[in-house]
């Protein structure tokens, strides 16, 4: 999957380095591990990532712009496996999502800009274009998968499945991120299947001792995590 790399205005002179660009987002990550959102400065980023502080400033407007885009590219590295079935790929994708919050960067930066945000509503916007809405191709690309092999319904509506999508992205990633950061609780292989019974089949389903025959199948097929 393609990341995105942070814009920024049209400038002469020479061009913006791709690995410059990555040495200084993975510098941001590991001083938030080491020193904590309050304690972060553009010139301790510079410093670790071996840059002018002056080549920061030429990307990124401040530390919050910077910390959001170190965060959005770990979140580029999710992909949607297609493994046949809407609940093989839900459970693959759960268990991926969790693997990425468990790393010590995801879940440190994560947490603090998030902390951040609730102090900072241009921080906030830009968590939502940046991350959010970068990411919710996942569930456009599943969405439209499933339709494909007729396991879910067309929605021609298009206000109605705009709606549907924010409503899927929010339960997923609410859910994932509830248990794996707030509940420090494992996401495995057992979660993920009764969370994705729960998502495809309703309350019912999920209360039931034996899933429907149609996901147990699929669940057998899908990839499980030790």
């Amino acid at each position: 999957m393609l990341s995105r790399s942070p814009t920024e205005p049209t400038r002469s002179g020479r061009p913006r380095s791709a690995e410059a660009d990555a040495a200084i987002l993975e510098a941001t990550r590991a001083s938030l591990v080491d020193l904590g959102w309050s304690k972060l400065t553009m010139g301790d980023v510079a410093t670790r990532a071996g840059v002018a502080k002056t080549t920061l400033y030429r990307r990124w407007a401040g530390k919050n712009e910077l910390v959001v885009d170190a965060v959005a590219v770990l979140f580029d590295e999710l992909e949607l496996p297609d493994l046949g079935s809407l609940a093989a790929d839900v459970q693959a994708v759960v268990l991926q999502f969790a693997a990425l919050l468990e790393r010590p960067e995801t879940k440190t930066a994560l947490m603090a800009v998030v902390a951040e945000s609730t102090r900072d509503e241009a921080l906030r916007d830009r968590i939502r274009n940046s991350i959010v809405a970068r990411q919710k191709h996942l569930v456009l690309q599943g969405r439209e998968r499933a339709q494909d092999r007729g396991e879910l319904q067309l929605e021609p509506d298009p206000e109605v499945a705009a709606r549907t999508v924010d409503l899927i992205f929010d339960v997923i990633a609410g859910a994932v991120v509830h248990r794996a950061l707030v509940s420090a609780e494992p996401v495995d292989a057992d979660w993920a299947r009764r969370f994705t019974l729960l998502l495809l089949s309703g309350l019912g389903a999920a209360s039931s001792q034996e899933p429907p025959r149609a996901f147990a199948q699929d669940s057998q097929e899908s990839p499980r995590r030790s």
